[in-house]
């Protein structure tokens, strides 16, 4: 599959994915972790698309080990990752673990001296071409609230204050916006570096401990971010994962605004929506007159949300801001949304219909706050 060039994030470009684990064990934790992998390794070889993986130990530093997988393509992977089973799976490991980093990559080129490959078949699983970009990805949370507790977690959150966004020499926060839609939350970071330091950095910020504390009687699933465990599960369970992002070919308009779009999919059809959006996004990233300037797709199980930036109001052409401008992909749009959860009668080839949805989709913002040197 080629992507375009305006592609700096994706999912979808149906490449191997190599999976690189680094973790720092607690002294005398060694046996125990074996076991968890032993037990870990056995469930996950009948994953569908796990190719393999090797355990590794540093020959210079015993606490130190590595965990590589490959898999068939990012999808596959996703789904495992944030999956009920693989929590439940991996919770033995917490306790032997004093620090972890995930990185995950495509697979771009290989070299097979011993057995030469015809082009085709080096080729194949091979990410195509290079993505490019500014180095500053996107990432989002998103979790649920109690019902009737909408307006106090809003409250809480608008008062949230800006935390220190430089988390050491090579990561940075740059930006962060928090939406809501009925009582979903989806906090959106921009992360320059590592994810992970710049979650555990903001999980300790005085100004965000008090506002995560605060709004923690109000949510649906308990969490307790003082412990490790409990973030671990909560951080999971929460990770709402960029399946792609495209930004348009033409220079950064001046002034642009952001919105969060909800797309409800029907039960099983998730993965699906999003893939549509992201087609529709990277065909449209060259059309000059596109209000969308930059889009991010971001899908869990059948939670599908759209980030977009775009130049002046949504509903100057409600086809493009959704995503199903040109024939046949509105129909092709209401086929994958879930009809009940989006209150739209009849079909979305109208206009008017397509105002409605984008007036449905449109997710509130609460807060949207960039360092100061961004």
């Amino acid at each position: 599959m080629t992507m375009s060039a305006r592609v700096s994030q994706s999912a979808f470009d149906g490449s191997r994915l190599r999976v690189i684990l680094l973790l720092d064990l607690y002294e005398g934790a060694q046996e125990q972790f074996l076991d968890a992998y032993e037990h870990m390794r056995n469930k996950v070889a009948s994953v569908p698309g796990h190719i393999s993986d090797q355990l590794c130990q540093s020959i210079e530093n015993p606490s130190q080990w590595l965990i590589t997988s490959e898999w068939e393509s990012a999808l596959p992977f996703l789904a495992w990752v944030n999956s009920e089973e693989h929590i439940e799976l991996v919770r033995p490991m917490h306790s032997c673990v004093r620090d972890t980093r995930s990185m995950r990559y495509s697979v771009l080129r290989e070299t097979h001296p011993e057995r030469p490959l015809t082009p085709e078949a080096a080729k194949s699983g091979l990410q195509t071409e290079a993505r490019v970009g500014p180095g500053v990805t996107r990432h989002a949370l998103t979790f649920t609230v109690k019902p009737g507790s909408e307006s106090k977690v809003v409250d809480i959150l608008t008062h949230e204050d800006t935390p220190e966004t430089r988390i050491n020499g090579i990561t940075r926060l740059h930006r962060t916006s928090i939406f809501m839609h009925g009582n979903r939350v989806v906090r959106t970071m921009e992360v320059e570096g590592d994810l992970l330091a710049t979650l555990c950095h903001v999980a300790t910020q005085p100004e965000v401990r008090v506002v995560e504390d605060a709004i923690n009687p109000y949510l649906e699933q308990d969490r307790d971010l003082s412990e490790p465990d409990s973030a671990r599960v909560f951080f999971t369970r929460a990770a709402l994962p960029a399946m792609q992002h495209v930004t348009a070919g033409r220079p950064e308009p001046a002034h642009l605004r952001r919105h969060m779009l909800y797309y409800p999919a029907v039960a099983g059809r998730g993965l699906e929506l999003a893939r549509f959006l992201a087609h529709q996004d990277e065909a449209a990233a060259n059309d000059p007159d596109s209000p969308v300037y930059a889009s991010t797709v971001f899908q869990r199980e059948d939670v599908v949300t759209r980030l977009i930036d775009v130049t002046g109001e949504l509903d100057l052409d409600p086809a493009a801001a959704l995503g199903v401008k040109g024939p046949g992909k509105a129909a092709e749009l209401q086929r994958l949304l879930d009809g009940a959860a989006i209150g739209v009668e009849g079909s979305l080839d109208s206009e008017r219909n397509l105002n409605r949805l984008l007036a449905h989709a449109d997710m509130m913002p609460v807060t949207d706050r960039s360092s100061a040197d961004s």
